[in-house]
């Protein structure tokens, strides 16, 4: 799916590498051969998967950085001349959007808008970068609850203050790329895409209030899990699926920037999109051990009860599709958190896991 070659050596820029999805990115990245600088916040939990696998080794450079600097931004982008750069720092939790909107405004919007002017300043005083991915949400869509997946012309929308904020990160996306970078009329041009990937899963993920590290703490500790909106259907899906989707996307911008300069979803297979219930009791019978669970209140927010992706554009016209199953998916999970209860080293289980699902994809 991937072609290691294309990727040696290439400098890659990458927000929001220190937390869970970044932390996989950085691990993929530096199995492909790739030199990746950093930008980003410390890391956010305790413990995390950037410090236990110890990623900072693996970068070419490491910079603690805030995307609302734009000043910060943009010398630290000057500094890596990149080739390409990916866009994945971000306040990314709906209940701590409710808590903080304008923090939450201020790194989803004009951090996504300083991005884009450190981009537009290096087009115009070094080697140009050729390909960007601003890595957005599924939550970017107005949820009108209905019983298909969302497709890529859909409209844009969101209920709360993080997944407004991811559909604002599109507009501005597209606003810079059709005002300073179009084909055929920018002096430089830059193949720039945004992804929208379901809910991602895997090992590392330590963040407060999503279903799976929630599940885990509650499986590590012993106590019962308990579920706050059991019937809500996600489009679940490995880390590993939407990351690898982002890096193929950055392979067709670079070789055809104007052709694939667009939006992109990234999804599981709709057999895939699950209750949070039916996870629950998967994950609990995996592990095994007595795990339970039990159902308590409503949510205290608004949370979309029915959500799914149609990635058939994807499939299509990028050759991508999903490689593990659901079920593979949660088997990987529990693998990696079994490593971690036994104080395993676990960058190399993280690059076990990756090398599988590489030579999977290959075959």
């Amino acid at each position: 799916m991937l072609d290691k070659g294309f990727w040696k050596s290439k400098k890659v820029f990458l927000t929001g590498h220190t937390g869970f999805k970044g932390s996989w990115m950085c691990l993929v990245l530096h199995a492909l051969g790739a030199q990746v600088t950093g930008y980003s916040l410390a890391p956010q939990t305790k413990p995390s998967l950037f410090q236990l696998c110890g990623i900072e080794a693996l970068l070419h450079s490491h910079i603690c950085g805030d995307v609302r600097n734009k000043d910060d931004v943009t010398n630290a982008l000057l500094v890596a001349q990149p080739d390409i750069v990916i866009h994945m720092a971000a306040q990314p939790l709906v209940g701590m959007s409710y808590v903080d909107p304008l923090t939450t405004y201020e790194t989803n919007v004009m951090g996504t808008v300083h991005v884009f002017e450190a981009i537009r300043k290096a087009s115009l005083v070094q080697a140009p970068i050729k390909a960007v991915i601003n890595v957005t949400t599924d939550k970017c869509y107005e949820n009108k609850e209905w019983s298909w997946g969302y497709r890529e012309v859909d409209t844009l929308g969101g209920h709360d203050p993080y997944s407004n904020s991811k559909a604002c990160s599109e507009l501005v996306t597209a606003s810079y790329r059709q005002s300073f970078f179009r084909f055929g009329a920018a002096a430089h041009q830059i193949g720039i895409a945004t992804a929208r990937a379901g809910n991602v899963i895997g090992g590392g993920d330590w963040t407060e209030g999503r279903l799976i590290p929630d599940l885990l703490r509650s499986l590590l500790n012993g106590e019962k899990v308990v579920l706050r909106h059991p019937y809500a259907i996600r489009p679940w899906q490995h880390v590993l699926e939407s990351v690898c989707g982002y890096l193929l996307l950055a392979e067709k911008l670079w070789k055809d920037g104007q052709r694939y300069s667009s939006s992109w979803n990234f999804g599981p297979s709709p057999e895939d999109a699950k209750t949070v219930e039916w996870i629950t009791a998967r994950l609990c019978e995996k592990w095994g051990a007595e795990a339970s669970y039990q159902i308590t209140g409503s949510s205290p927010f608004h949370e979309a009860t029915y959500l799914k992706l149609d990635c058939s554009k994807a499939i299509t016209q990028l050759g991508w599709r999903p490689r593990w199953s659901l079920e593979q998916a949660l088997d990987a999970v529990v693998e990696w958190t079994r490593a971690y209860q036994q104080k395993k080293e676990m960058q190399h289980i993280c690059l076990e896991q990756i090398d599988h699902y590489l030579k999977e994809g290959a075959s």
